[in-house]
């Protein structure tokens, strides 16, 4: 039988390390960028809020910067997580999946531009950084942009003399003022989603076999 505690004394719980969660963090990380901004937040800000020592948290995240990275690739995932659906889309076919993507790609950038502007900063703090956070990014974006690619070459509607990887690449860097977080000042001008139409226009017409 459990003996119970006497009379005076007070049970201990279990440190609140031992209960720290990295998903706990990251979520304390991302409520403390959106009240502070990415050039204010501090580890210690994160620790405050969890009711911890900022040593708990570095143990979970060795640096500030990986920490910064490990939020901004969480709230990546969850932002896009819409484009590999448009991606293995069989119904639509290659070219229209490739305007329907850029344009998912734009409006989702442009929207949490807007409703999520902290940790969009923060993306674009890391950008600046040359961070390894980025270049993941730009390496899955290139990727799903490759099998549309790929796709449209094996259907006959795209040119068969393209190389998949070497034209994702192109395209990617030919649509970044719509989707770039150096442009996001750009993406509420009147006029911008008509611009990206054009350019979709111009570089569909460049990939079609004749």
């Amino acid at each position: 039988m459990t003996a119970l505690p006497r009379a005076g004394t007070v049970s201990r719980m279990a440190p609140t390390s031992d209960v720290l969660t990295a998903d706990r963090i990251l979520e304390a990380t991302e409520e403390v960028l959106r009240r502070h901004g990415p050039a204010k937040a501090t580890v210690v800000d994160v620790a405050r809020a969890l009711g911890v020592s900022h040593g708990s948290v570095y143990r979970h995240f060795r640096t500030k910067t990986a920490l910064r990275e490990a939020v901004a690739q969480r709230w990546l995932d969850r932002t896009h997580q819409g484009l590999a659906g448009i991606v293995a889309d069989g119904d639509l076919a290659p070219a229209e999946r490739l305007r329907t993507w850029c344009r998912a790609l734009f409006e989702t950038k442009r929207r949490r531009s807007v409703d999520d502007p902290e940790l969009f900063a923060t993306f674009g703090v890391l950008a600046e950084e040359n961070s390894a956070i980025v270049d993941r990014h730009v390496a899955d974006l290139t990727g799903q942009l490759t099998e549309i690619v790929r796709a449209g070459v094996a259907g006959g509607g795209f040119r068969p003399s393209l190389d998949p990887e070497a034209t994702a690449a192109a395209l990617l860097d030919a649509t970044s003022r719509f989707h770039a977080p150096y442009h996001a000042r750009e993406w509420q001008r009147p006029g911008t989603g008509e611009r990206l139409e054009t350019l979709l226009d111009l570089l569909v017409a460049g990939l079609r076999a004749s």
